[in-house]
């Protein structure tokens, strides 16, 4: 089985770059209802009633945001009512709630991308164009829970040597200094053993060897290649709709080719969507057979 995160990363980042783009630097509402009904689906098909956090965290965000616009901006001319000798009009409800949908699709589709690239991931394409940037991020990856192992060290060896003895504010703050004070030398003190082992091993010598268990199939130049042609399409079909929010929300006339448009970019959204579906069928059928 090949599911959606199973495709090359560098052909999953121009899908996400490709889906997330449109919608973060599109003003067309239909654009963020595609995205979100998209990323909502994906998310509900990879992870099914797991991971359902997301789904009471997402709610919460949308109304914040879609009540901020229209307490803080008070342009339109239709004014809903007046709360502290300010109106709240219709169109900054409206324009609230639009952005509202685009945060809560973005959210949805970054935790997806999250979900799929893994730090290997990750750094598979950050080395693609800058192997500087890889190493750095890398790096920074292994020392996050290297730190958090060697402060439970130093913390259970000062606790030993009769650290926090009296419990108060004073005494506990002064043991947390002198950890951070020890976490910090020894951080430096790898720092540059990490930096003569590199030297010893002849980094930044000579021109450097890549490997990667990732290879580019059919598959994934076919995403690459659609991702690419819809999001081209997308923009040429849907460039000259123009939703007016201020002074009075106008829906703009859309004719066939917009039409089309929308549904060049709704087919991409769900691609992900058919091609996980499309496996798990499979995975049926197959079983089904033994």
């Amino acid at each position: 089985m090949r599911t959606f995160a199973d495709f090359n990363p560098i052909a999953v980042t121009v899908w996400f770059l490709a889906v997330t783009g449109l919608a973060m630097f599109s003003s067309d509402p239909v654009i963020y209802v595609i995205a979100l009904t998209g990323a909502v689906l994906l998310y509900v098909v990879r992870n099914g009633r797991k991971h359902h956090g997301i789904h009471l965290f997402a709610p919460v965000i949308f109304l914040i945001t879609a009540l901020i616009n229209p307490l803080v901006s008070h342009n339109g001319g239709t004014v809903l009512f007046v709360m502290n000798n300010n109106p709240v009009t219709l169109e900054a409800l409206i324009y609230g709630v639009c952005t509202a949908v685009m945060i809560t699709a973005i959210l949805y589709l970054f935790k997806s991308y999250s979900q799929i690239m893994t730090s290997d991931r990750l750094l598979y394409v950050f080395g693609m164009f800058s192997p500087k940037l890889a190493l750095i991020f890398s790096m920074s990856l292994r020392y996050v829970p290297l730190f958090g192992r060697q402060a439970k060290k130093i913390t259970a060896s000062q606790t030993a040597m009769g650290l926090y003895k009296d419990d108060n504010i004073a005494d506990s703050f002064r043991g947390g200094m002198r950890i951070f004070s020890v976490l910090i030398t020894w951080a430096l003190e790898n720092g540059i053993i990490t930096a003569d082992s590199m030297t010893a091993r002849g980094y930044g010598i000579g021109r450097r060897s890549h490997f990667s268990l990732f290879i580019f199939r059919t598959a994934d130049v076919l995403l690459i290649c659609l991702s690419v042609i819809f999001s081209v399409l997308t923009v040429y079909l849907t460039w000259d709709i123009e939703f007016v929010f201020y002074p009075y929300f106008k829906i703009p006339d859309a004719g066939i080719k917009n039409a089309v448009g929308y549904a060049v970019y709704g087919l991409m959204a769900v691609m992900p969507v058919f091609i996980e579906i499309r496996e798990v069928v499979k995975w049926r059928y197959l079983r089904s057979k033994i």
